[in-house]
């Protein structure tokens, strides 16, 4: 009887910290609610049930559901074109909107294991190889790269995002969105990305990276800026806003990425300008529900 005991007791010890190993985030976005879209009717009938329309938007509601998508409806590119461009607009924003909140609480709760975990933490050497602090078999971090892997473990303004996935995709319409949940425009050198159909072969064996889903897009197109050498100025530009106690903008960080298209300056300029047109810097203090995931499916 004393060694049952002792089993069971040890038993509902591990399955309480298996529980507790999750966070709370993690619990809602398990398992999701799949709703089958049809039409543009269907899809306002789930905005209004997760009360996340026009009018909800207007009466100063900043709380954005939990919701994905599997992929851009194949239709979409069609049907846009014989809507009024502020609906083409509005669905697009609110479909990604949610993505990037998603993403940004992933990599908040990174952050907080930068901050708090031991310098030989399994869970940090694994953050620190995907921020490129530290290689592969890395038994620790110093305290240098912890350092700098804070700079590089922080959210992107959902402003920025936005724009960029807009500016990148054209609003959800390309064939590299449509094909491979490209919204980003990420290049890829390793033969599994979407072709151009006009390469520029002076530029290398490239392609546009493909991803699984639209969030896995919007995830690595935050990896990306978080840990490329390329965009280490606007990683600079964040810690030094935060150094300050200060909120960094979108439109203040678009314009540290000079690098991020061969248009250079014209870029910055027409992410700038989308930023402002389409009042993107008032998703900066949108905020996700505690719903559970609703998954979009067609």
């Amino acid at each position: 009887m004393k060694k049952l005991l002792i089993i069971t007791l040890m038993t509902l010890f591990f399955i309480s910290a298996c529980s507790e190993s999750i966070s709370p985030a993690d619990k809602l976005m398990s398992d999701p609610k799949e709703v089958k879209i049809s039409s543009l009717e269907d899809l306002d009938s789930v905005f209004t049930e997760l009360h996340y329309t026009q009018e909800d938007w207007e009466k100063g509601d900043k709380e954005v559901p939990r919701l994905t998508f599997e992929k851009v409806n194949p239709k979409w590119q069609e049907v846009s074109k014989n809507m009024p461009v502020e609906n083409k607009k509005t669905i697009f924003l609110r479909l990604m909107l949610p993505l990037v909140l998603v993403s940004n609480e992933r990599i908040l709760q990174e952050r907080e294991i930068v901050k708090s975990a031991k310098l030989t933490s399994a869970e940090l050497i694994a953050i620190g190889v995907k921020y490129k602090v530290v290689d592969k078999g890395a038994g620790s971090l110093t305290k240098q790269q912890q350092q700098d892997l804070l700079t590089r473990v922080n959210t992107i303004p959902p402003s920025l995002a936005l724009a960029q996935a807009a500016e990148e995709s054209a609003w959800g319409t390309s064939r590299f969105a449509l094909e491979g949940n490209a919204f980003f425009g990420q290049w890829d050198f390793s033969g599994n990305g979407i072709k151009p159909k006009q390469q520029r072969t002076e530029l290398g064996n490239y392609g546009i990276k493909r991803f699984d889903s639209p969030l896995a897009s919007v995830e690595g197109y935050m990896l990306n800026i978080n840990s490329t050498s390329a965009y280490q100025s606007l990683r600079d530009l964040r810690a030094k806003e935060v150094a300050a106690g200060k909120n960094y903008s979108g439109t203040l960080l678009a314009g540290t990425l000079i690098k991020y298209s061969e248009r250079g300056q014209a870029y910055i300029d027409g992410l700038r300008h989308l930023i402002s047109y389409n009042k993107l810097g008032l998703t900066d203090d949108t905020y996700l529900s505690n719903n559970k995931l609703v998954h979009l499916v067609y």
